[in-house]
């Protein structure tokens, strides 16, 4: 009788061991000690493969020496984009870009071809593109928020 209360003890302490989840780094994922604000993908899943990016992402974006860059991104199912950009307080002329874009390998980031000497790359999330800096990391600080294009 006391050996199946001490079977039963052992069974029920393998099976809590089994089901802690120990914490580790994934090699593949890079260094995990660096703030990148991107979420390790486990599942498989990502922007790339679980959002509805296309459409038209709005929003007005920080200028050094206008009151803003009214700025409109086109995703397009087949991979290209158009982008017009709008210089408020200057003059009423839209600039238009096109071209292709492609996915980071982790599937949250996109980078626009042909844009030269400008940003070009978004991370992208639920119904958002968040402009990211010319190396391509998220712009911190309390000016964040005025980079995100809305859906």
């Amino acid at each position: 009788m006391i050996n199946k209360f001490i079977n039963i003890g052992f069974a029920c302490i393998a099976l809590f061991l089994a089901s802690c989840n120990s914490s580790s780094t994934n090699p593949e994922a890079g260094d995990s000690s660096q703030d990148t604000n991107d979420s390790i993908v486990i599942d498989g899943h990502n922007s790339a493969n679980s959002l509805d990016v296309e459409g038209t992402y709005i929003g007005i974006l920080p200028c050094a020496d206008c009151e803003g860059i009214e700025t409109e991104i086109t995703l397009n199912k087949d991979l290209t984009f158009v982008k017009r950009s709008k210089y408020l307080g200057k003059d009423n002329k839209v600039f238009e870009e096109n071209g292709s874009f492609s996915w980071n390998p982790a599937g949250n980031t996109i980078t626009l071809s042909g844009i030269k000497n400008a940003p070009n790359q978004y991370f992208v999330g639920e119904n958002k593109l968040q402009q990211l800096d010319m190396e391509g990391r998220k712009i911190t600080g309390d000016l964040f928020e005025k980079y995100i294009l809305t859906k």
